[in-house]
């Protein structure tokens, strides 16, 4: 009898930071593959590390903000290939205004404020579809009112 594989996702946090007064979107560049991806603030759950710190920690780590997550959009799974599968959390932070982003990882070229509109146009640059799907999901629960808390998250350690 031959065992099957166990499947072992991906585990990733997301951000989606939102400057309330000017309506726009915090992304950050890099280049994989020689083309130019934009994305969410975004990385991989390390060990002892709850996704909440996982996320303040990317955020950190890609624009240079101190920022804490103040809700959870939703959780998502996604197969990039047969052999590559991501469970993704994505949280969000509101602000007031622009901040000026400092990105710490050598990995991100830079960081943008960009409208919903700007982003869509860029739906082909994008790191993955989830980058859409996950700010649409966010417009849609802004608009009723509806911001996930993170009291839904339970981290519990050995």
């Amino acid at each position: 009898m031959t065992v099957k594989a166990r499947y072992k996702p991906n585990v990733t946090v997301v951000c989606i930071i939102h400057a309330v007064s000017e309506d726009k979107y915090l992304l950050v560049e890099e280049w994989i593959d020689g083309e130019q991806r934009f994305n969410q603030p975004a990385g991989h759950l390390e060990a002892n590390e709850s996704l909440i710190q996982a996320c303040e920690r990317e955020v950190f780590e890609e624009t240079g903000l101190q920022l804490k997550p103040q809700g959870l959009v939703g959780i998502y799974q996604f197969s990039a290939n047969q052999d590559l599968a991501f469970v993704r959390f994505t949280f969000l932070v509101q602000v007031d205004t622009l901040l000026t982003p400092k990105p710490q990882d050598a990995d991100i070229h830079a960081a943008h404020w960009l409208s919903f509109e700007q982003i869509a146009a860029k739906a082909h640059q994008l790191r993955s579809p989830l980058v859409l799907d996950c700010l649409n999901d966010y417009r849609k629960q802004l608009q009723q009112g509806l911001i996930h808390s993170l009291e839904l998250l339970n981290s519990q350690r050995l």
